[in-house]
């Protein structure tokens, strides 16, 4: 058994090498076609990197509506391998009105580069090509910058008063930009506010940034802030702007309100009696101390890894070689190569290395009823806990020839299950466990509406959820459960609180790098448990803390 063990574990090959530094990626475009003679495009940049010969998406910008020369808000945030040749990928996207996903938008073009291109200009600016490698009038820039040691974030929030009315039969539709002057006098977009249809004293919503991103960790540094009437032709007007420093901005924590006059030069110079175009607020500013994953871990919080395994009729009988649960006595089936592929990581990460495994969608002995919990060992519907991913392994192939396969695909009582543990972990209000639910399938899962609800009840506990499909089933209908293309809501409507599901098909791995699979599901996890802990406020515990708490095994 232990054989099959070594040989998934040889055939994945685990790499690992540090991370050298992190760097910010900008992203900005220009010359863009129409989409045709009456509507500019609605622009997105995807990013994708390669790995040994396939591209996999790691992050995309927002949709700017109605423009030709998109300067995208949104940074990437890469990890910078001096040892690696890292080749990226940027794809440019015209997504249609009212779908952000890129099922149905417009493919326009695609630059491909490597990162220390990037780097070594630190601004690269080059063609678009389109299908068939050929160049159009359209190109992309993109702006490399290092990310300092201060990962903190401050919270802001602003409002204006009296803005200048750009709109003869409404009042004007304002939002807010916020540009970081860099050292060369170009300048950066830091963030840009929702637009407040028809309202001339709008209160934004407020917004968190870094620190780098918004002074690079200079508190002095010149900020310049515009304000604009937003148009849905992508013309928008101009109502004024303000210079500031982070500096500043901190006087409001102090609890002195403070503001600034809008002002729009033109007019200033044009009007004698002209004092401004409004006054813009700034209601809230609060830094917030950003910890990181390693932060986390080092501070003793563990991640406690659970597997689920599809057991349904459609994965074909064992005994069969041409079935997913075939045990080869030296070559590792599908399902064995994506648990140790993914279990080989995440036990390094929990102390006891004790972990729980369930089977669904199988006749379980004597009775031969369905059973969808605990189904790994001996006949028990309950979960089973095994030492380290070599037992999970074990069990799965002791329980194979005792069980019938069976049916439904339904992993909601699964999500459920692991939620319910996770929500005992958020009453203790502390970081020491963090939870990740493996779920093996073959197929398109049965109980769509309940694993939608389980999962929106889950986004709000310390826990992610990684799907792997199996075999060669179209799982085009799973990848709704992802997020990536839109937000998930629960059938009553209830958005997730935040993305905790990552779903990947096999498939696409199969002539992938031998750490391609486990680099793709668990890219996120590390933000998921970032992003967790700081929404709720939780602090890394001390070192010290952990270490007179923690009770190790003799």
């Amino acid at each position: 058994m232990s054989n099959i063990y070594e040989s998934a574990e040889a055939t994945l090959g685990f790499i690992s090498s540090p991370c050298l530094t992190k760097v910010e990626l900008r992203v900005a475009c220009r010359g863009i076609s129409d989409r045709d003679a009456l509507s500019k495009p609605d622009p997105c940049v995807v990013l994708k990197m390669q790995s040994h010969g396939q591209w996999f998406e790691v992050d995309r910008t927002e949709v700017i509506r109605s423009s030709s020369s998109p300067v995208f808000s949104k940074i990437f945030l890469v990890d910078y391998y001096f040892e690696e040749v890292q080749r990226l990928r940027f794809e440019l996207h015209d997504i249609s009105s009212g779908n952000n996903g890129l099922r149905d938008a417009d493919f326009l073009g695609a630059m491909e580069c490597t990162l220390g291109q990037i780097v070594s200009q630190r601004k690269l600016t080059k063609a678009l090509l389109k299908q068939g490698n050929t160049a159009g009038k359209s190109s992309i820039t993109v702006t490399a910058e290092e990310l300092s040691g201060n990962d903190d974030y401050v919270e802001l929030s602003f409002s204006a008063r009296k803005l200048d009315d750009k709109d003869f039969f409404s009042k004007s539709d304002p939002f807010l930009e916020i540009f970081r002057i860099n050292d060369d006098g170009t300048e950066s977009l830091v963030h840009r506010t929702e637009t407040v249809m028809n309202n001339l004293s709008p209160v934004w919503k407020s917004f968190k940034v870094s620190l780098n991103t918004l002074c690079s960790g200079d508190h002095d540094r010149e900020l310049k802030c515009t304000v604009w009437d937003w148009d849905s032709n992508g013309k928008h007007d101009f109502i004024g702007e303000f210079h500031t420093t982070f500096k500043e901005m901190r006087v409001e924590q102090e609890g002195k309100q403070i503001q600034w006059e809008c002002i729009n030069p033109k007019y200033q110079m044009k009007k004698k009696n002209y004092r401004n175009s409004g006054v813009v607020i700034l209601n809230h500013c609060k830094i917030i101390k950003m910890y990181s994953f390693l932060d986390y871990i080092m501070g003793g919080c563990q991640i406690q890894f659970t597997v689920a395994i599809d057991f349904t009729a459609s994965n074909g009988d064992p005994r069969n070689s041409c079935s997913l649960h075939y045990i080869h006595p030296y070559q590792p089936n599908e399902y064995l190569k994506a648990l140790v592929a993914v279990g080989e990581i995440c036990q390094d990460y929990d102390s006891d290395k004790m972990f729980p495994a369930f089977g669904f969608g199988a006749l379980i002995p004597p009775d031969f009823k369905v059973g969808h919990l605990g189904a790994c060992k001996k006949t028990t519907h309950v979960c089973v806990c095994v030492a380290g991913i070599q037992g999970v392994v074990e069990a799965y192939q002791n329980c194979l020839p005792k069980i019938q396969l069976y049916g439904p695909t339904n992993i909601a009582p699964i999500i459920q299950k692991v939620a319910s543990s996770a929500s005992e972990e958020m009453h203790t209000k502390e970081a020491m466990e963090y939870f990740i639910l493996l779920i093996l399938t073959d197929g398109v899962i049965t109980d769509m509406a309940d694993t939608r609800e389980a999962i929106v009840h889950a986004s709000h506990l310390p826990m992610s959820v990684i799907i792997v499909g199996v075999g060669n089933a179209d799982f085009t209908d799973m990848q709704i459960l992802d997020g990536d293309d839109g937000i998930l809501r629960s059938p009553k409507g209830e958005p997730v609180l935040r993305d905790i599901v990552q779903f990947v098909p096999f498939k696409d791995f199969k002539h992938a790098s031998p750490a391609a699979l486990a680099k793709s599901v668990l890219a996120e996890v590390p933000n998921q448990v970032v992003d967790y802990y700081n929404a709720k406020g939780i602090k890394p515990k001390c070192m010290s803390d952990y270490e007179s708490t923690r009770t190790f095994s003799p």
